[in-house]
């Protein structure tokens, strides 16, 4: 990967490559990975809840159903309109093409952010200003995810690096709720003190 943490650029031309570049709608793995997604997820009713780095959707047309309202971003103006095919027919689902943390989503409290497969995308600046960001806005009892690739990769970070800057960012304003790591992944549940 080339240039700064967060290239649109880069990410549109994945997608013009491929609809579905990391196997997201197709491998086994993929598919238990969102399933235990959630599940973890599945034993509270969410408000108002963000999904960052929705790609094509598909972790998005899971989560819509536990959500009055969500809101899914991501940088990549392609992997949106095809999000927007996948998932668009949700109802209290909209979408916007966002930089994040760069770009935040207008002043709101949210009870549930979901990052999966994009932390480890940050640089160090931009995880501690997401850190920051996310203590100010999740509202308190509200919970965020975090689902990432354990693997060897060419990423700024390895997920263990960009969960604990992620965390130590917080100070100390979450609690833990959960942390399973799988043979590829690795999945932390944190909620809003």
């Amino acid at each position: 990967m080339t240039g700064s943490s967060l290239d649109a650029e880069y990410f549109d031309g994945i997608f013009a490559a491929d609809e579905d570049p990391w196997d997201l709608a197709s491998s086994d793995y993929e598919a238990a990975k969102f399933a235990h997604t959630h599940d973890v997820l599945a034993d509270r009713r969410y408000a108002r809840a963000l999904e960052i780095g929705c790609a094509h959707g598909v972790l998005t047309s899971l989560l819509a159903p536990l959500c009055d309202r969500l809101l899914a971003t991501d940088i990549s103006a392609r992997a949106l309109a095809l999000a927007r095919k996948r998932a668009g027919g949700h109802p209290g689902v909209t979408f916007a093409h966002m930089a994040f943390p760069h770009t935040t989503p207008d002043p709101a409290d949210f009870d549930l952010v979901v990052l999966s497969e994009v932390a480890y995308y940050w640089d160090l600046v931009d995880l501690k200003r997401a850190g920051a960001w996310l203590r100010d806005h999740v509202a308190p009892g509200g919970r965020l995810i975090l689902v990432h690739y354990t693997g060897e990769t060419d990423y700024p970070h390895t997920a263990d690096d960009a969960v604990e800057t992620i965390w130590s960012a917080l100070g100390g304003e979450f609690r833990m709720e959960m942390m399973a790591r799988k043979d590829m992944y690795r999945l932390d549940l944190w909620e809003q003190k």
